[in-house]
């Protein structure tokens, strides 16, 4: 992660305060004065400009649009025509203006997905640039690194929603299903996959109850996350996305 600038810090640590993620969530040694500096307020009003009243019903209004399209491309003839499709996901969207995003971020929405080239959580619930926090791995398992991502969205950008998003068709999950033998580093990655398994799960069970643990293991391994969600400054849902359909359905 690149160093942040003192204007930029002092921007996701206000939005962090507006959000009431000051003194134990957030690391100590920060002056909170300092979050009083002339020009933030005008920075942090442009970073939020698009931010929805309701940070989930924006997610699923938008993967009703790309739901709908999604289907719609599947007709058409050409991959011209396809892409106009899934362009419509867009029309009457709002975009964040890039110059204060060059400036910072205040996401209103975190998602811990899958690396699948098919599973892009931008296109998924039509959000532009600035509006999500996205996190990939194949298989959605919450490895240190990831955990460490989600506490700097929590901590520092006071996001309150986050999503945890696996996918049918998932391959990491079906190698955790499998016994084939994988490459050492493959194994670690599908080890806390096939902690989340029970015996005769089909693919779609094994893929929700991956989801599942992920989520559970957010809180369960972060005290930063578990005290967010206990104080009602962070809600942690679990999805899955549908290939075949373009759906996202909540667990």
């Amino acid at each position: 992660m690149a160093s942040l600038t003192r204007r930029q810090w002092l921007v996701g640590s206000a939005g962090a305060l507006a959000a009431g993620l000051t003194g134990a969530l957030l690391p100590p040694g920060r002056p909170a004065a300092a979050l009083a500096a002339a020009g933030d307020a005008e920075l942090l009003a442009r970073l939020q400009v698009c931010t929805p009243a309701d940070g989930l019903a924006r997610l699923l209004e938008g993967n009703a649009r790309f739901a709908q399209a999604w289907r719609a491309a599947r007709l058409d003839g050409s991959p011209e025509q396809r892409m106009q499709a899934l362009g419509r996901i867009w029309q009457g969207n709002c975009q964040i203006d890039p110059q204060a995003l060059v400036e910072g971020q205040r996401p209103f929405a975190a998602v811990l997905s899958c690396a699948d080239a098919r599973v892009d959580p931008g296109w998924l619930f039509a959000c532009a640039a600035g509006e999500l926090f996205q996190v990939r791995s194949a298989g959605n398992t919450a490895f240190n690194a990831a955990i460490a991502s989600l506490e700097f969205a929590v901590g520092e950008l006071g996001v309150p929603l986050l999503v945890v998003l696996g996918h049918s068709g998932c391959g990491a999950v079906t190698a955790a299903l499998a016994s084939e033998p994988l490459t050492p580093l493959l194994e670690e990655l599908v080890t806390p996959i096939r902690a989340s398994l029970q015996s005769g799960d089909d693919l779609t069970q094994a893929v929700q109850a991956n989801v599942r643990h992920a989520a559970g293991q957010l809180t369960a391994r972060s005290a930063l996350l578990s005290r967010a969600v206990d104080r009602g400054q962070l809600r942690i849902l679990s999805a899955y996305f549908d290939l075949g359909s373009g759906q996202v359905s909540l667990l």
